[in-house]
């Protein structure tokens, strides 16, 4: 089997949303995806495009994603957030996880980042386990917050 690693194309958003709510499902929340095709296509491919990502394609199909961007840290400068690294489930162990994140830490370091983040679920030990063989820091110190957009248009 042959994977490849490629910079996300427009045309692959469908099957990259459709990873998308596949994890969804995975993570008991499939009714927590909002975004529309056409959100996430001009969100990656429009003016002012927000996110990057790397795909791995098997045998013609999209098996795989990580979707990324650029945020910016007053203590440590431009850093990037992994958003999502997926991998359809009929190809989890396969290798594809590592190959998106080793092509992921290497955009990092081409780019200059410095520092690379994510976020984990604590009771998602196939992916901690996953982060762990890279000796990556999962830092139980910070508490994460947020606005929804309910909320944000309430204010």
């Amino acid at each position: 089997m042959q994977i490849t690693i490629r910079p996300a194309i427009q045309t692959d958003v469908p099957a990259m949303l459709g990873l998308v709510q596949e994890l969804a499902l995975y993570e008991k929340a499939p009714q927590e995806v909002t975004v529309t095709l056409e959100e996430m296509t001009a969100a990656g491919f429009g003016t002012g495009a927000v996110w990057k990502a790397f795909v791995a394609i098997v045998d013609g199909r999209l098996v795989g994603m990580s979707l990324f961007f650029t945020k910016y840290s007053t203590w440590k400068g431009k850093c990037m957030y992994i958003d999502d690294i997926v991998v359809t489930e009929s190809m989890r162990g396969a290798g594809v996880g590592k190959l998106l994140f080793e092509e992921t830490v290497a955009e990092a370091k081409r780019t200059h980042m410095r520092r690379l983040e994510w976020q984990v679920l604590e009771w998602n030990s196939p992916a901690i386990n996953f982060y762990n063989k890279f000796s990556a820091v999962l830092d139980p110190e910070w508490v994460n917050g947020k606005l929804t957009y309910e909320q944000l248009q309430a204010m």
